[in-house]
């Protein structure tokens, strides 16, 4: 993008590619500017349901959040691939907070209140990023009870860290989260309870194909995948997967 060019100037000192990249950041940034409307477009596409968040999957996504935070990284402030749309509980429970992987451990490199403004070191970022990863490939979300994420159990030390980090960073566990993933849950059943009483009752492919979309388009579709996931171990999802087996590839 040409904006980052504006920020990339050789002559400017680091710490005056943050101050001028968070500047045209707002500046740009905005409905009435044509690329950013397209910017905008483009990353809905990748939210699940009615514009959820890309990471809590529960609130409307309608910011523009950085992977990795603009105040760190200027040199990415108008990177296409470090773009996601983001609720505001989730971008501000990030923030400016970051880590990257060095040496098989995750580093802090955030920048404290009052710290110099120095450049931090490069490294793959240690936050499970779901435009690029799968996080069920980290996270294992419980569906019986709490409805909380926990790091899967046969991970590697590493990945069991980042895992353990994306959930604090995020707050993903928050109670709020926790309800909506349990009513999430039993939106799912009723559905597929539906769409088998309607297959049942002679139901038209058009018919049936409306309730499948509708099951696929809904909001925190992490709750439908560990149902698939998990259905032989819950009796009532067991039964229902049973009799509508074609609900586990959707």
């Amino acid at each position: 993008m040409g904006y980052q060019t504006e920020v990339d100037i050789a002559r400017r000192d680091y710490a005056e590619q943050v101050r001028v990249g968070k500047k045209l950041f707002r500046r740009y940034n905005r409905p009435d500017n044509r690329v950013f409307r397209g910017v905008r477009n483009r990353l809905v596409d990748m939210c699940s349901g009615a514009q959820r968040c890309c990471y809590c999957e529960d609130s409307a996504g309608d910011e523009v959040e950085h992977i990795r935070p603009k105040e760190l990284y200027p040199d990415r402030v108008f990177a296409w691939e470090n773009y996601l749309l983001a609720c505001g509980q989730c971008n501000r429970s990030k923030g400016s907070r970051f880590s990257v992987i060095g040496a098989g451990v995750l580093i802090d490199v955030s920048r404290t209140r009052g710290a110099p403004v120095e450049r931090p070191r490069d490294g793959q970022p240690a936050l499970i990023i779901p435009r690029v990863e799968d996080p069920l490939r980290f996270l294992d979300l419980e569906i019986v009870e709490t409805f909380t994420f926990l790091p899967r159990e046969d991970l590697t030390d590493l990945d069991e860290d980042r895992a353990a980090y994306t959930v604090d960073l995020l707050k993903l566990n928050r109670e709020v989260l926790r309800v909506a993933r349990r009513n999430a849950y039993g939106a799912y059943r009723g559905r597929l309870a539906e769409y088998r009483e309607l297959r049942v009752g002679g139901a038209g492919a058009k018919e049936l194909n409306h309730l499948m979309e509708a099951i696929l388009t809904s909001d925190h579709p992490t709750v439908w995948r560990e149902m698939q996931r998990q259905h032989t171990m819950i009796d009532e999802l067991r039964t229902l997967f049973l009799d509508v087996p074609e609900a586990l590839r959707w």
